[in-house]
């Protein structure tokens, strides 16, 4: 079989064994882009690992909010709980939602959340804020678990990071 043949079905698959062995121009061009394209999902894998590995991390950032924050925060707007909502915390007043009864230390705190203070918060309330309603949570131990928290926090209000 001549190389001419074999390629022919590839241009034009539903032609099936050509008759006519020639090969118009569109149908190479047709059958060099497809082919390219191929190529260059086959040999970039490295977008495909990043992808995945940007959907694992939320995932995880998700879990540990999830495991440390959830039972009495939300993150919807307006969803206040045993906690108050804390969509868009990150640039918002301590003590500031109308709807939600704060303990007087928050609403007297006098300062902007930013991804610092929310950290020391989340690492120790009682030390950053002495009276807060925070109990009986005590705080997160680990830096990688708060700063995931936090960026999980700035992906609701953002969108990624």
């Amino acid at each position: 079989m001549r190389r001419r043949q074999f390629i022919t079905p590839l241009a034009r698959p539903n032609s099936g064994w050509p008759q006519d062995v020639r090969v118009q121009h569109s149908d190479w061009v047709h059958l060099i882009v497809t082919l390219s394209g191929m190529a260059y999902m086959l040999s970039s894998p490295s977008a495909l690992s990043q992808e995945l590995s940007q959907g694992t991390e939320a995932a995880s950032e998700q879990q540990l909010y999830n495991n440390a924050c959830r039972t009495c925060h939300t993150i919807k707007e307006g969803d206040n709980r045993l906690g108050p909502t804390l969509y868009k915390i990150i640039g918002r007043k301590a003590g500031s939602l109308p709807d939600y009864n704060y303990s007087s230390a928050m609403k007297g705190a006098g300062f902007i959340w930013d991804e610092e203070k929310l950290e020391h918060f989340i690492a120790n309330p009682d030390e950053v804020m002495p009276g807060n309603n925070m109990k009986p949570y005590g705080g997160l131990a680990s830096t990688d678990d708060r700063t995931k928290v936090i960026a999980f926090l700035r992906s609701v209000t953002t969108g990624r990071p």
